[in-house]
């Protein structure tokens, strides 16, 4: 059987991939809610999908609870995506470690929060599908870079606990390891004119979480790793 969803909530939105989410997820009926730590720069895709729009910090666990709260009244999200995530880069031994935490906490721990409050929801209707949004961190750490592979790699042992717990229980968990760069023109992040495809669509990612949602439960993904045609891996 394959479930149909009339309801999501995209946690950490902004311009690149939540916003082709949000699209595609509109043009197919469903109802979106976006939620971000400021959200006075969605106006815009809010008017342009009906979305509703949500201030909240993903890592603060009483904003997070507040949000679905707050959605309860319109009927809970049966797609929530979290997307939020937090940087630090620099030398190991010259990390801030409160900096440090606090890129943990968004990435990993805030998940966590977005999910428990998902799952709460879904168990008691045995439907619903919680997307991870991973990256290359959360396989292989990077010099430099060691907050973001912490988060990332916590994130897909979230992941991977979460379905082999919920997904009896009728609630798709799917984690994506989005390996490669992502295609942001408003950030100057395109390709080159002699490197078509370099980088990754987000509209070809968004088309790739729909797949997943349409999977019949008797072949669900846990996860997908989606990387340009020219990326070493």
């Amino acid at each position: 059987m394959t479930a149909s969803y009339s309801k999501a909530l995209i946690i950490g939105a902004g311009a690149g991939l939540s916003a082709s989410l949000a699209r595609l997820f509109a043009a197919k009926g469903m109802a979106v809610a976006l939620a971000a730590r400021s959200t006075g720069d969605l106006a815009g895709l809010a008017a342009e999908t009906g979305a509703s729009l949500h201030d909240c910090d993903a890592a603060d666990h009483a904003r997070v609870a507040a949000l679905f709260a707050a959605l309860d009244a319109g009927g809970a999200p049966d797609v929530v995506v979290y997307n939020a995530s937090a940087r630090v880069r620099g030398p190991f031994i010259e990390l801030d470690p409160a900096a440090v935490a606090n890129a943990v906490s968004v990435s990993a721990v805030g998940a966590f929060y977005a999910a428990q409050e998902a799952a709460k929801r879904m168990a008691p209707k045995r439907h619903g599908a919680i997307l991870l949004t991973g990256a290359s961190a959360g396989v292989k750490g990077y010099p430099q870079s060691a907050p973001f592979a912490m988060g990332k790699f916590a994130l897909r042992g979230l992941a991977q606990s979460m379905a082999r717990e919920l997904q009896p229980k009728g609630i798709h968990v799917a984690h994506f390891v989005i390996d490669g760069g992502v295609r942001n023109p408003a950030t100057g992040r395109v390709e080159a004119a002699d490197a078509p495809d370099s980088f990754l669509d987000p509209d070809a990612i968004a088309q790739t979480y729909l797949a997943v949602l349409q999977q019949p439960r008797s072949a669900w993904s846990l996860e997908v790793e989606l990387r340009p045609w020219v990326e070493r891996f």
